[in-house]
């Protein structure tokens, strides 16, 4: 017997693919009347370099001292309103919560998905031929070899190069 699915467990890089990803998380999610915990994570250089982009490119930048998480969630809040007005939006209101942590993202998102007792994890991944298997999809695939939990790996079709954070 395939058990229920109550919470999943959605995994973004903020890239093009993970926001595809989103889509069928969500989907997923409303279907099974399921809840959806949005997870991204950041290596512990990566905050400086979200201040330190914004300042480059002439945008408002949050205070030093200020979690660079606020900008994260600001932009995952900005993916959550771009999924709403591509669907419809009751499927949307499944969102539960949303982290941001420091750390490698394979830890953390095994980690969470164990904390926040999620039955599946969705991952977006590259699907670059030749070139995934070298660089690109380490953590989608180090993810689905470690987890003790079924785990969805959704690749971008060339199609749906639209999708965009900003």
């Amino acid at each position: 017997m395939v058990p229920r699915i109550k919470k999943i467990l959605y995994a973004t890089d903020l890239s093009k693919n993970s926001a595809y990803a989103a889509y069928f998380a969500l989907d997923l999610a409303h279907k099974n009347k399921a809840e959806v915990v949005i997870l991204h994570c950041t290596d512990p250089i990566i905050p400086d370099s979200v201040w330190a982009e914004a300042r480059h490119q002439g945008k408002e930048t949050p205070a030093k001292d200020q979690e660079p998480d606020t900008e994260i969630k600001r932009r995952l809040g900005k993916l959550y309103e771009k999924v709403g007005d591509k669907i419809n939006r009751a499927r949307i209101n499944v969102v539960s919560g949303i982290i941001v942590r420091q750390g490698y993202p394979v830890e953390e998102i095994l980690a969470t998905a164990d904390a926040e007792k999620c039955d599946l994890i969705v991952l977006g991944t590259h699907g670059k031929g030749w070139l995934k298997q070298a660089f690109l999809g380490s953590t989608a695939r180090s993810v689905l070899e470690r987890s003790r939990k079924p785990v969805l790996i959704v690749p971008l079709p060339a199609d749906k190069l639209d999708i965009a954070w900003d």
